[in-house]
Order: C-alpha cells, then sequence, then structure tokens
C-alpha cells in the first residue's frame, strides 16, 4: 500500500498498546532465557506487516522457526512467491492453517530437530538430555493459541477470533521432546508504519479499539483497488462486485463505503464498514492477500 494511502488516515492513528500487553513483553522477556527455539507465527496474508521489530533481539542466537498462519486465506499460487521471496532473504517459511491443522507436523518436526543439537551438546559436557523448550511469539490474533492445540492434539490454550484472548505465560508440554511456552500477543509499544497497521486492523490482528471501522473499511477498498491494478492475476476477479453487485473501481474507498451503505444497508454506513470488514476476516471475499513479497 502506498503512503499516500495513508495520508487521508493521518488524523486517526492507529495504536494500541494495552497493559496486558506491555506486561506480558516484559514477562517474556525474563523467559526468554530459558528457550531454546522460537517459533514466530505471523498472518500469511500479511507476513510483512506481521513482523515485529524487535523479533530479532528477542531471538539472539536461538534457532527461529517462521510459521505463516492462515494458509487457507490465500492461493497457492501467492503461496509459492513468499516461499521464493523468504528464500532470496535466507529463511524458510512453514505455512499453516492452525484452525485445520494443515502443516502442524512440519512445525513440531523442526522445532525438535533443534533438540537434536541442543541435547548432543548436553550429551557432549555430560549432561542429561532434556526437552526442547520453544515459544510462540507473534500478534494478536494470528492463531498462536489454535497452533498450540493443534501440537498438542487437544484444546488446553484458549483460542478465540478476537485480538488479546491469551493474557499470561504458561508451559505446556506437547511430549517428552517438546515443551511451549505460549505467550500473549506481543505488538510494538508505537506503531511507526501506519500502512502496516491499517493491514493489522483490516485483518483483525489489532484490538478493535484502536481504529474506526469506517476509516478502516475505506482504506481497505482502496488497497483492493489497487491491487487489482498491479496484480489483478493473483486475486480473486472483482471481489467486491462478486459478493456485492456494486463494482468498486471507479470510487475512493470511502466513496464505495456510502455507495455500498445506500445500495445494501439502508444508507448505514457504520454497520456496511463492519460486514465488508468482517465478509473479508472470514473469507466471503475470496482469497485475497494484503501484501505481496517486494519485487
Amino acid at each position: 500500500m502506498r503512503s499516500s494511502l495513508t495520508n487521508n488516515y493521518k488524523l486517526n492513528l492507529i495504536q494500541w498498546y494495552p497493559g496486558h500487553i506491555a506486561k506480558a513483553e516484559k514477562n517474556l522477556k525474563e523467559q526468554l532465557s530459558r528457550v531454546d527455539v522460537v517459533l514466530e507465527v505471523r498472518d500469511a496474508r500479511i507476513p510483512l506487516a506481521t513482523h515485529h521489530p524487535q523479533m530479532s533481539e528477542w531471538v539472539g542466537n536461538k534457532t527461529r522457526v517462521l510459521v505463516l498462519n492462515r494458509l487457507d486465506m490465500i492461493t497457492p499460487q501467492v503461496r509459492s512467491l513468499w516461499i521464493d521471496w523468504f528464500k532470496s532473504q535466507g529463511e524458510v517459511p512453514y505455512f499453516t492453517n492452525a484452525k485445520q491443522g494443515q502443516g502442524v507436523i512440519a512445525i513440531s518436526k523442526a522445532a525438535q530437530a533443534a533438540g537434536v543439537e541442543l541435547n548432543q551438546r548436553r550429551r557432549d559436557r555430560g549432561m542429561l538430555p532434556r526437552p526442547v523448550r520453544a515459544v510462540v511469539i507473534g500478534f494478536p490474533n494470528v492463531g498462536k493459541s489454535a497452533l498450540i492445540n493443534r501440537l498438542l492434539g487437544r484444546r488446553v490454550v484458549e483460542s478465540a477470533a478476537r485480538p488479546g484472548v491469551t493474557r499470561s505465560l504458561r508451559w505446556v508440554r506437547i511430549s517428552e521432546q517438546l515443551e511451549l511456552l505460549d505467550a500473549p500477543g506481543v505488538i510494538p509499544a508505537k506503531l511507526e508504519n501506519q500502512d502496516a497497521a491499517l493491514k493489522l486492523a483490516i485483518c483483525d490482528d489489532i484490538g478493535q479499539a484502536s481504529y474506526d471501522n469506517q476509516l478502516v473499511a475505506s482504506a481497505f477498498v482502496d488497497l483492493l483497488n489497487e491491487l487489482q491494478v498491479t496484480a489483478s492475476d493473483l486475486l480473486p476477479q472483482q471481489p467486491l462486485q462478486s459478493r456485492y453487485d456494486l463494482d468498486s473501481t471507479t470510487n475512493t474507498g470511502e466513496a464505495y463505503l456510502h455507495a455500498l451503505a445506500e445500495h445494501r444497508y439502508k444508507g448505514d454506513v457504520e454497520r456496511t464498514a463492519r460486514q465488508l470488514l468482517t465478509d473479508f476476516r472470514k473469507g466471503m471475499l475470496g482469497t485475497l492477500p494484503l501484501e505481496l513479497p517486494p519485487s
């Protein structure tokens, strides 16, 4: 999304750093010394916007496994573009659909592979092997708890389709080989990049108190119009036209929102904005990436 897109929304900066997240981040830093492997979970629709700027500082010299969750919300074509791009950055992304359990076994294996090395070093020093300790870190609502429940094979961690459900840190034993620390969602104390913040809001990866539905829904339509011009081959054909029988490409996001309100929702713009965002989040508009690899 071009920075010009957010210029219209400057008056409503998106900032969200509730007390429980600040506290959890402090506790997380205290626990990191005990961790061997970091599972960094991002949203496959916005892999760059869901990268925490402090991640490399937290990981240090530990093994990091990069997990892109919500595989079901992007096309195989977009997925392979991201795989190629991350490989060019020297990284291997693992794609999962934690709700359905797709790709979860590979994550478990990747975490345990790191443990083989760890325990070999322990044996060399005459110490007993121990389970690998992994921590799951990511923005709120990217699917961390669902991933842990899948790794465990049963539901031990509350997960819900809203940010900020996990409030405290706790260790969960997955198997003889693996222990997991479930951490609440982390988010930068200050969201410097408002383009990224908008995408977090559109994807529901940030608390609703931080944004105005109508501004975010308008920005979403603008972003979609832009992507239809620059990458139409990677998107469903006219997703908004197909869903609402109203073409968006001739309008600004704001104008489209008002036109759609008249067309479908008795002029109720707020209800229209909420519906538009909900439809996107539930996949009703098709498999829509909001970010593509930088060319």
